[in-house]
């Protein structure tokens, strides 16, 4: 299987790399640092499998995803990441991805992935797995307000409604100020007062509602 990595990270990118070489059925044909270096370099080789981070520079990590299936419907995704909030597992497996797997899983549960999508079947890594089961099975008050619908509270503005979409999407508070051009500092201010305004206290709610809203839309495809 051929196999393309996409993280900001080099040294990540240079473990996967020798870890996925080791296995005999894979060779690693490629990489990129950023989301539109990604979706370059992935359509000119045209990989099995492409390994894809969420937060990355120039081009999320949701926008890369949806341009590769338009250039490479065969190619499959798996999204290898630290966010476990189901709010980006749900938005990756309607771009197309095939596999999510976070980043403090097993080796062999990666390789379990890639094999997995390969052979057309949709996979989820165990952690991820037992962090949905936590969210939506407990009977506690964090998993309850988990599954409570977004609460129309106050409008958002126009700028507050640009802060949702780019966390929707995986973006860091750097990159987000980065994007909109602003402070690092202001940009905590604005999250902090859309969550005051919503009633939320997860980033998953936060996620889940620019979903339920629209707000999301096609701001992945109009990033970097």
């Amino acid at each position: 299987m051929r196999v393309f990595v996409a993280d900001d990270h080099a040294v990540l990118r240079a473990g996967l790399k020798l870890l996925l070489n080791a296995e005999t059925d894979m060779v690693v044909v490629g990489e990129a640092a950023d989301g539109k270096e990604t979706v370059e370099r992935a359509a000119a080789c045209a990989p099995d499998v492409v390994l894809l981070d969420i937060s990355m520079p120039r081009l999320s990590g949701l926008a890369a995803a949806r341009r590769l299936k338009a250039l490479l419907p065969a190619t499959k995704i798996v999204v290898l990441t630290m966010h476990d909030d189901e709010g980006y597992l749900a938005q990756f497996l309607r771009a197309g991805c095939s596999g999510y797997v976070l980043k403090k899983s097993a080796d062999t549960d990666l390789t379990a992935a890639i094999r997995a999508v390969q052979s057309g079947e949709t996979f989820v890594c165990p952690a991820m797995s037992r962090v949905l089961i936590d969210r939506y099975v407990r009977a506690d008050g964090s998993s309850a307000a988990g599954r409570t619908r977004p609460r129309q509270a106050e409008e958002l503005t126009e700028r507050e409604r640009q802060v949702v979409a780019l966390v929707a999407q995986g973006y860091s508070n750097k990159e987000l100020a980065e994007q909109l051009f602003l402070s690092v500092k202001t940009i905590e201010t604005h999250k902090r007062r859309i969550m005051d305004k919503l009633g939320f206290t997860r980033r998953a709610q936060l996620v889940r509602h620019a979903m339920d809203t629209g707000i999301l839309g096609d701001a992945g495809e109009r990033a970097g």
